[in-house]
């Protein structure tokens, strides 16, 4: 069973950046496609970003050109590079497989606010 680390989050002005990092303690290099996901408050949980092993990404609408999902499989993390962002994607962000198979990690806060 592969557990997951977010971490990188933080509290960011609109039009800012941050960069999120998920640890696995266990090999990712099997688990075909990883995303990234997001509960807002009041919200369900979404996926925004996934990247399968060969390097292929897709994005949600949403966050389509502003963030960029990226993966080391040697490093067993994989990353969420965040640009322009914005008060609504304020959430918490959580990584797992896609279909999300593993238990879900403790995620990382990410508060957009001026």
């Amino acid at each position: 069973q592969v557990q997951l680390v977010e971490s990188g989050g933080g509290l960011v002005q609109p039009g800012g950046s941050l960069r999120l990092s998920c640890a696995a303690s266990g090999s990712i290099f099997s688990i075909y496609v990883m995303g990234w996901y997001r509960q807002a408050p009041g919200k369900q949980r979404e996926l925004v970003a996934t990247i399968i092993s060969g390097g292929s990404t897709n994005y949600a609408d949403s966050v389509k050109g502003r963030f960029t999902i990226s993966r080391d499989n040697a490093k067993n993390t994989v990353y969420l590079q965040m640009t322009s962002l914005k008060p609504e994607d304020t959430a918490v962000y959580y990584c797992n497989g896609v279909p999300a198979i593993h238990v879900w990690g403790q995620g990382t806060q990410v508060t957009v606010s001026s």
